[in-house]
């Protein structure tokens, strides 16, 4: 679930529609404000159909690109926005009243000083606009905003750069076109992972190492790979191992390698050929035994698929702090229950959907109100997009209604063939003897993000089926992805010796 790069220093932004009220109320606003966008005809080869953006980040401050801001879950900056449908390069547009925005209308902006940035969408795998390599964006500008108002012109007339891997002695990129996903989406898609080597690997070319797929939380990539060299340098174990970060962004979000109607074949791409690339390179496991996938949040989740999913490709899932892995308890909405909402709970109040301690960061409509701003690539949407089918409009078939928060309950159903909990009931006369002694979650008591319910309800089910999974509720723990069980699986798999002699 977690934006792993976002903190939880601030409380959320409450509603537009609410702090426009009380702005008109208490305060002279900026009127008459607009942002006329230009399209560089010498960065848009083609006209362009999709969103234009603008955001302002408060103050002059032009060494923070304001697009970076763009998203973050608990202290969103100011965004506008609007669609075009085959606009000319050299051409212009608009963002004034009546534009898509977040937190706040435009005219409810309070006058200040602000530095802005427009920018597009042209990458079809980055699930950031304004981020994707190749996206358009503009210059950063400073913005002082009267009551008067103010024309800003801002060209898009840059693009985003490749972002840099740094390799080392021990941190690779690994690439391949996936013959899969390119057949499925009719264009090349390139998969990539960031590989740690075990610490002999050079000097011990005739060797196999055990090998450990880490699936990274919603927002990350291949690039933690660099964080893993930090964070394992002194874990036991850990540098006897393989260690590899597939890369999970999509884009409509995190694909968690799931086979899914809009992000195409995920999981088999990663098992059928990724995995078998990677390994024969840099010299993994070569089977079950001895491989390992793990995780935290989306991460989390996706370990825990794979494993069930494919049984007889890894010799344990090592799940941390999963999304949510029983349906009825989607941090804490039964998507079951008729009459669910996702905004407002039996009583009425509203839903909250993070928290810090016993405090409430982050309510359910205020955040989905801004995911809708910034189109695919958000958390629900990359929900809709992974459990979903398609809709006549080929989109992922919406969860809830964005003006309600009412569940589709026809929906809500269909999700059931993704509903950890319910794959693993229905299918345990044959699957739990494949997954015997290889499943072990970790949840926190006080999870960020409402998450440790559905894994209570799992390991009652668990529990029932007379599974022997570890199953464990952290008393007083919050999200986070390096919980207790990363020094047990590096144990688990070094403890009958490092290495295998290679074929």
């Amino acid at each position: 679930m977690m934006r792993d790069r976002l903190g939880l220093g601030t409380l959320a932004r409450v509603t537009w529609c609410v702090v426009a009220l009380i702005a008109s109320a208490e305060r002279a606003l900026a009127q008459g404000l607009s942002f006329r966008l230009t399209l560089d005809a010498a960065t848009f080869t083609a006209p362009y159909t999709g969103r234009l953006y603008v955001v302002l980040i408060e103050g002059d401050n032009r060494e923070v690109e304001p697009r970076e801001e763009a998203g973050n879950w608990f202290d969103p900056p100011s965004m506008f926005a609007i669609d075009v449908d085959g606009l000319a390069p050299g051409a212009q547009a608009t963002i004034g009243a009546g534009a898509l925005s977040h937190p706040e209308p435009l005219g409810a902006l309070p006058p200040g000083t602000y530095t802005a940035q427009a920018f597009a969408r042209l990458n079809p795998d980055s699930p950031d606009p304004g981020r994707g390599e190749g996206d358009p964006i503009s210059e950063p500008v400073k913005v002082e905003i009267t009551e008067e108002g103010l024309d800003v012109a801002l060209t898009l007339d840059r693009r985003v750069p490749a972002e840099a891997f740094e390799e080392t002695d021990r941190v690779k990129m690994f690439e391949m076109v996936s013959p899969l996903l390119s057949a499925f989406h009719g264009r090349e898609v390139v998969m990539r992972a960031g590989v740690r080597l075990p610490k002999d690997w050079k000097q011990d070319a005739g060797t196999s190492y055990p090998t450990v797929y880490w699936i990274t939380g919603f927002g990350g990539d291949h690039g933690e790979i660099h964080d893993m060299e930090r964070a394992f340098s002194r874990v036991m174990g850990a540098d006897e191992c393989l260690i590899i970060v597939p890369d999970a962004s999509c884009y409509w979000g995190h694909s968690v390698f799931v086979d899914s109607a809009t992000n195409g074949p995920r999981g088999r791409a990663l098992v059928e050929e990724l995995i078998p690339a990677i390994e024969e390179v840099y010299r993994g496991a070569g089977g079950a035994e001895g491989r390992a996938v793990t995780g935290g949040s989306s991460g989390g989740w996706a370990a825990l698929w794979l494993q069930v999913t494919y049984p007889d490709a890894f010799g344990s899932c090592w799940s941390h702090c999963p999304d949510p892995v029983d349906f009825r308890d989607f941090q804490r909405i039964n998507l079951y229950e008729p009459g669910a909402n996702m905004y407002v709970d039996e009583t009425g109040a509203a839903r909250p959907l993070a928290r810090d301690g016993d405090r409430v960061v982050l309510l359910y409509r205020d955040f989905v109100a801004m995911e809708s701003l910034m189109g695919p690539g958000g958390q629900i949407g990359s929900f809709e997009a992974t459990f979903s089918a398609r809709g006549e409009d080929g989109r992922p078939r919406a969860l809830f209604d964005r003006v309600t928060g009412a569940v589709d309950t026809e929906v809500a159903r269909s999700w059931e063939a993704f509903d950890i909990r319910l794959v693993m009931e229905r299918n345990w006369e044959t699957l739990g003897p494949k997954v015997a002694g290889k499943i072990h979650v970790y949840a926190g008591e006080m999870d960020t993000f409402y998450l440790e319910g559905a894994t209570v309800l799992l390991a009652e089910s668990l529990k029932g089926l007379g599974s022997d999974a570890e199953v464990k509720i952290v008393k007083g723990m919050p999200h986070t992805i390096y919980p207790p069980g990363l020094v047990a699986m590096f144990e688990s798999l070094t403890a009958g010796g490092v290495e295998t002699e290679a074929g």
